[in-house]
């Protein structure tokens, strides 16, 4: 399927490794111009490298910049001044008990996850409405839903996202803009796997057996009864991007292996 993206403009943040560098390889292979972000430039270095390795011939480009930050922000806003794509995928997590929160948590979790997404988005959507035409995507979770209690902060974040992608897409209305929310479930990502080979390892198991273990007791409900790969999450966000997918608006795109239960 032709998505129809070829020459658009992309900005995929926290994209140097999981679920954002698989994003950015999927948008180079439909020949999107992408630009991966990351917080170092060696990792920078390397992700605009294999991107260009698993997508022949795709035009990659990286920047240095922390988006958890207001720096960060004005920082790749001024190396790019316009987008057509704009994939907010930068997020952070940490298991930590509620009433050992503090204020720093609670606001840290919530630059990097939430206000990030506010501060490009409030730069680049308006253009777009002026063109008629472009996509932004926050890449939510299925802990927007199900609030997990070992890490509220996270979950609320997650919340938020939703609510801030619907907001926005209201204001498309009658023009090619569309604005949505994807919620993915748990996730075979950098961090995933470096848990998973831990607890193998303390426990004296496989990691086939973890990973079992982990959607008999904490994710039940899950249709799939494994990790989502980032690749497939990269391939639905792709098609959101993608100008045949114009009728997918102010959603909130259930992407989390069948773990949220409801129609809804």
């Amino acid at each position: 399927m032709d998505l129809q993206i070829s020459g658009k403009r992309a900005l995929v943040t926290g994209s140097t490794a999981g679920i954002g560098l698989a994003i950015a390889t999927a948008l180079a292979r439909e020949g999107a111009r992408v630009t991966v972000n990351g917080r170092t430039a060696a990792r920078v270095d390397e992700a605009v490298a294999q991107v260009k390795r698993d997508a022949a011939g795709g035009v990659v480009e990286g920047i240095v910049a922390d988006l958890g930050t207001a720096e960060g922000a004005r920082r790749v806003i001024g190396a790019m001044p316009d987008v057509d794509l704009l994939i907010n995928n930068l997020g952070i997590y940490e298991v930590k008990p509620f009433e050992q929160l503090s204020d720093e948590d609670w606001m840290h979790i919530l630059e990097v996850n939430l206000i990030s997404g506010v501060r490009l988005s409030r730069h680049y959507f308006p253009p777009m409405l002026k063109r008629g035409w472009g996509r932004v995507i926050f890449i939510s979770s299925e802990s927007g839903v199900q609030i997990p209690t070992e890490m509220i902060h996270y979950g609320v974040t997650k919340s938020a996202q939703v609510s801030l992608a619907r907001g926005m897409a209201e204001l498309t209305a009658g023009t090619g803009v569309t604005v949505n929310s994807v919620l993915v479930g748990p996730t075979k990502s950098e961090g995933v796997e470096q848990f998973v080979a831990d607890m193998a390892h303390s426990r004296g198991v496989t990691e086939k057996e973890v990973e079992a273990d982990f959607f008999k007791s904490v994710r039940p409900s899950s249709l799939i009864k494994r990790f989502e790969t980032s690749e497939e999450v990269a391939a639905v966000v792709a098609f959101l991007c993608g100008a045949v997918a114009s009728g997918i608006n102010g959603s909130a795109v259930r992407a989390e292996g069948g773990v949220l239960k409801g129609m809804l």
